[in-house]
């Protein structure tokens, strides 16, 4: 593996390297734009500000580095970022930053990283991997966003900032056309119709035959997609005040992440139905990245709606913005839970969600002493899921029973909030913030079976508090020390039949008796940074060390259709994470970025461990024989789930001057250490591996016609992208192969 790091990392920066010493003449022309990058302004404390002023870890991608690291979608990022991952757990996209992640997918769920597009939070996982249209800097902030952001940013926040309507006429158009016969398609436009009025519209399109092949039949690709968006917006400016009103639709009909095949596991070797015979590998099941057993469809099909509205006013005493915002999804989905070609477990999950936010943001005028930043958050979402199960084989139904149920989530969210920062000195900085936070979650069950006794309502009281001490020892430097409180939300255990888990034994309780269907309790992580950040336009370097004190932690664990969710007690997680970039000489840029984090589960009393279940433990895990059983076991200083110890980036890009155009190169290698896919942190490894990706570009010299070439998964490196585990089966979905394609764009 490490002759294979260094081998790619030589051969993709040996290329930019040899294109970069060749063409000395033409960097000169250069010179100006490439010597100089220019400064990085960011929003992660809600109002704009230097990058290198601000006191927590940001990773912050403007529209260059975005383009030329050949970023599509959000997931995408991951690669340019040190210390986040993104994961899937069936359609359910779940970023993870230092550690703090989730694989919940019930009703009322939700990622501990939140996700904002212009100032608007994103709540649904199922719709969080979006094609990025018409973006101008996506913002990765690291740490507890508890007072400034709110509720389920324990890990941190996304921000992702679009283009308003301009009443100065612009707009472009790309497309590219890549192996697997993918098409994407973009296109953005703007201009006044009226002094003071500008309009917008945009829109993509992306269809593929994808590389999965299902040996069930005909051999047929199964992984075929298509999605399409359009968003339109109006802007209204009346001097002192502005109105920005938007209008999105999207469609996805996309089963990618829903193809998984039979797991092999390193302990007990594949993870198939016991009664489905070895002898059947290539016909019931298989182990092929390339390839999945299916019997009958699986698909994954979406509408969502949204629509904004943004109205920003000077008060004269402080900047005002309203956000204003009505979400609505609307999924279909089907997954063959057992990962083979036998007739034996079909999972239905239709589900709807509707979201209703608003949030009044004060701001403070720059250039006092004082800087300060409040608010006032209203957030109301319904999360409705219904499951249907054909079955040929369960614990709980006669043969070829099919079984209905679901669930409707309502959360309520109240917060309000205030974080100022006062200028001691011309040097040093103190910043103190709080944010009090009231959340209330009702359900409402619907099963065919019998009635179920479940707790129906919860609701929880938080304060997050933000201390800062910033020092300046220059214009291009700061150091920073931080206290920061994050927590996620209570939730209620609404997956399928919970009482399932009131019957699992434990150590403690070998008959599972007396153990109830309770809500599950709020996570809340106390985070300790220091920190330091350098930019000299030149040189750009941001180092950071941390600890996170993390208390009940919520944990997902699936019986058959059920999906439960159980607290661990807590966990310790420290760790060192910095990224550097540098102009080596005019035109050539280098970037490197890495991660180390140490996460433990500590005192985690039931963590979950599947095993087969055979005629022996049958009666103990009260599972069916030739399936599979969860053990909950007391473990202690294991690794969390989803955290890889290590994962670091390095890339290379080259600009100069060919054929009168701007010629650009660049190629990023991203590694990661060994991960664990189980929610115990033991149990479904994947092995550490590298991506390796490259692009070049060529773009006339009026800055029109654009062409470029790319690459994706240069190596070929065929990892495991999550592991599917329930009670049925145990399934891996994989990475895709090589990719290539070309890319090109017209602007005006």
């Amino acid at each position: 593996m490490r002759n294979h790091i260094i081998r790619t990392t030589t051969s993709i920066f040996g290329l930019i390297g040899l294109v970069a010493v060749s063409a000395p003449a033409f960097a000169q022309a250069d010179a100006d734009d490439a010597s100089v990058s220019s400064e990085i302004v960011v929003t992660a404390q809600r109002r704009q500000e230097r990058s290198v002023d601000v006191p927590i870890s940001v990773t912050a991608l403007g529209q260059e580095t975005l383009a030329t690291a050949n970023v599509q979608d959000l997931s995408d990022i991951s690669r340019v970022t040190p210390s986040l991952r993104f994961d899937t757990t069936g359609a359910f996209s779940q970023p993870t930053i230092r550690g703090i992640g989730t694989s919940i997918t019930t009703s009322g769920g939700g990622a501990n990283v939140g996700i904002y597009v212009d100032g608007f939070y994103s709540p649904n996982p199922l719709a969080a991997d979006m094609q990025l249209l018409n973006v101008q800097s996506v913002q990765v902030l690291k740490g507890p966003q508890g007072t400034l952001f709110g509720r389920n940013t324990t890990g941190g926040a996304i921000l992702i900032q679009t283009a308003d309507p301009s009443e100065d006429t612009s707009g472009q158009f790309k497309a590219s056309y890549g192996r697997f016969n993918e098409l994407r398609l973009q296109g953005y436009a703007t201009t006044a119709i009226a002094e003071g009025v500008a309009v917008d519209i945009e829109g993509a399109y992306r269809r593929g035959d994808g590389f999965v092949t299902n040996i069930i039949g005909n051999n047929d690709k199964v992984g075929k997609f298509e999605s399409w968006n359009v968003r339109a917006g109006l802007k209204l400016d009346f001097g002192p005040a502005s109105l920005v009103v938007r209008y999105q639709h999207g469609d996805v009909n996309d089963p990618t992440s829903l193809m998984s095949n039979t797991y092999v596991d390193p302990v007990f070797g594949e993870m198939k139905p016991g009664f489905v015979p070895d002898i059947t590998r290539g016909i019931l099941y298989t182990t092929d990245p390339d390839q999945v057993a299916l019997d009958r469809p699986t698909f994954f099909r979406s509408k969502n709606d949204m629509v904004q509205a943004t109205f920003k006013a000077d008060l004269g005493f402080a900047d005002l913005t309203s956000y204003s915002q009505y979400r609505g999804e609307n999924v279909d989905a089907s997954q063959n839970l057992d990962n083979t070609g036998a007739p034996i477990f079909q999972l239905g999950l239709p589900v709807k969600n509707d979201t209703w936010s608003q949030e009044l943001l004060f701001n403070s005028k720059p250039g006092g002493a004082l800087q300060w930043t409040g608010g006032l958050f209203y957030f109301s979402n319904r999360d409705t899921y219904f499951t249907y199960v054909d079955t040929a084989v369960s614990s709980r139904d006669p043969l070829g029973a099919t079984r209905s149920g679901g669930s409707s989530t309502t959360t309520k969210s109240y917060a309000a909030f205030i974080d100022a920062t006062y200028e001691l000195s011309p040097q040093l900085f103190v910043t103190a913030g709080v944010r009090y936070a009231h959340d209330a979650v009702t359900n409402a069950y619907f099963n065919a079976g019998a009635p179920r006794t479940y707790v129906p309502s919860i609701s929880s009281d938080r304060v997050t508090p933000r201390v800062v001490v910033r020092y300046k020892p220059s214009e291009e430097s700061s150091v920073y020390a931080s206290f920061t409180r994050g927590y996620k939300a209570a939730l209620l255990d609404v997956g399928g039949t919970c009482q399932n888990v009131s019957n699992i034994p434990t150590p403690t309780n070998p008959t599972g008796a007396g153990r109830t269907c309770n809500d599950v309790k709020p996570e809340t992580i106390n985070a300790y940074e220091v920190g330091f950040k350098y930019d000299d336009r030149k040189l750009s370097l941001d180092l950071s060390a941390f600890y996170y004190d993390y208390k009940n932690l919520q944990v997902s664990l699936f019986l058959a259709s059920q999906a439960n969710i159980i607290n661990a007690a807590q966990s310790k997680i420290y760790g060192l994470d910095g990224s550097i970039r540098y102009e080596l000489f005019d035109g050539f840029q280098l970037s490197a970025g890495g991660s180390w984090t140490h996460a433990r589960y500590k005192d985690f009393g039931i963590a979950p461990v599947y095993v087969p279940c055979t005629a022996a433990n049958s009666a103990t895990l009260r599972c069916t024989p030739g399936l599979f059983g969860v053990q909950l076991t007391p473990l202690d200083d294991v690794t969390m789930q989803r955290v890889p110890e290590f994962t670091g980036n390095i890339g290379a890009r080259y600009k100069t001057e060919i054929a009168g155009g701007a010629f650009v190169l660049s190629g990023n290698l991203y590694y990661t250490s060994e991960v664990n896919f189980g929610p115990s942190g033991v149990q479904f490894p994947q092995k550490a591996y590298e991506v390796a990706s490259a692009r070049a570009q060529w773009t006339d010299s009026s800055d029109t016609f654009t062409v470029a070439v790319w690459g994706d998964n240069l190596t070929n490196n065929r990892y495991k992208t999550a592991v599917q585990y329930n009670t049925i089966g145990l399934g891996a979905n994989w990475s895709s192969p090589t990719t290539y394609g070309v890319e090109v764009g017209v602007k005006f």
